[in-house]
């Protein structure tokens, strides 16, 4: 019999509050937001007086029995919401204590995400036909595309507000996950990926994957949108923002989440089609934050593709159905190999064909995707 393991995983709804409901969402994220605030103020204020840096329960402590008693709004709101506020500093101050990020920042009214995240118990948390229940909030409106399965555990919903204005519940579950066995690794049903900025990839068998270049696509409408929110009250430093500048943002707002969401749902489309298809898809390890750098002039080719997003959709799709994903270094010499004799050929960046003395004439995005293949197999054989 197979082993069952615990695994989370997260069901992502929309909310259509009323308008005392998102009242209720307005005031938690504001007061998350300020017990955010105030404890990162205590721990910088404890760092210079030289004193101890309080724990994540010493921290939880200091919420609910000082600040709530000073501040009678925070019990207003969902005691849950509070803590978790609480834990997302004291987990931001691990982060950069491991050296994995910066040091946490002050959370500001306007441009930080507006979030909470509350826990489950004693069913103070449902989901029903087209509504979700939620703590101090009640029965909200909500689109249940989707249901958990009969043996999974509702364990929180974290309820954020996007730029544009709309309400989403992530509800995360718990469930027991049976091992999926694994495909052979001697499996010949392979495929190796190159990056190409001008489209997405050229894979191992000379097929290139075209996506959209939504962001240029949707250019001269957002442009004539931010022209617009210029001229109005608040564009400028310093200025009051008018309630005409909030909505002409709102409309740009828009703009910038429908690219996001055209190119989200093309990355999955075509991320499922590979994984469907290939037992072990061999990848180069690139960092896409580098490589959209502005000297090399393709930055925004590179960030409107999204080929890192499509790499770690890749990952787990491939993960969950017991196939390999495989990364090759980012230093490995793929475009100077050729692939039938093994000569070593330096290019520029404008050489896109590749020729050796051996005979071979090929595109040097192929050539590089077989190189890809060839070196990721290699090292799944070595694991």
């Amino acid at each position: 019999m197979s082993k069952a393991n615990k695994s989370n995983k997260a069901i992502k709804y929309r909310l259509y509050p009323n308008d005392e409901q998102k009242v209720m969402f307005a005031k938690t994220f504001g007061c998350c937001r300020f017990v955010y605030n105030q404890l990162l103020a205590l721990q910088k204020q404890r760092y210079k007086d030289g004193k101890s840096h309080l724990s994540k329960l010493k921290s939880n402590e200091f919420a609910t029995r000082t600040l709530k008693k000073d501040y009678d709004f925070l019990k207003e709101i969902d005691k849950f919401a509070v803590s978790n506020a609480v834990f997302h500093l004291a987990d931001a101050y691990d982060r950069f204590f491991k050296k994995q990020n910066h040091f946490p920042k002050f959370k500001s009214k306007r441009k930080s995400k507006k979030s909470y995240t509350t826990n489950f118990t004693n069913n103070n948390i449902l989901i029903g036909k087209n509504v979700i229940k939620l703590p101090k909030v009640g029965m909200v409106k909500a689109v249940i595309h989707k249901l958990p399965k009969d043996d999974w555990k509702l364990k929180s919903v974290t309820v954020s507000q996007d730029s544009v204005g709309n309400y989403f519940a992530s509800v995360l579950f718990e469930y027991e996950q049976e091992d999926i066995p694994s495909v052979s690794k001697s499996s010949t049903n392979a495929i190796g990926l190159d990056y190409k900025s001008d489209g997405l990839y050229m894979d191992s068998n000379g097929n290139k994957a075209g996506v959209h270049k939504y962001y240029r696509e949707s250019h001269k409408k957002l442009a004539k949108e931010q022209r617009r929110l210029l001229r109005k009250a608040g564009s400028k430093k310093n200025e009051t923002k008018s309630s005409n500048y909030f909505k002409q943002m709102r409309k740009v707002n828009r703009i910038y989440r429908k690219i996001a969401n055209q190119r989200l749902d093309s990355l999955h489309k075509k991320s499922t089609e590979i994984a469907n298809q290939y037992d072990i898809v061999c990848v180069e390890d690139l960092d896409m934050k580098a490589i959209g750098n502005k000297g090399f002039g393709n930055g925004k080719a590179t960030f409107d593709n999204g080929y890192g997003m499509f790499l770690n959709m890749l990952e787990y799709k491939l993960k969950e159905r017991g196939k390999y994903f495989v990364k090759v270094d980012k230093w490995y010499p793929s475009s100077q190999i050729c692939h039938c004799c093994g000569s070593v050929k330096k290019l520029d960046l404008k050489d896109r064909v590749y020729t050796c003395d051996c005979g071979y004439t090929g595109d040097r995005d192929h050539n590089a995707a077989i190189n890809i293949l060839t070196e990721g197999l290699r090292i799944l054989q070595s694991l």
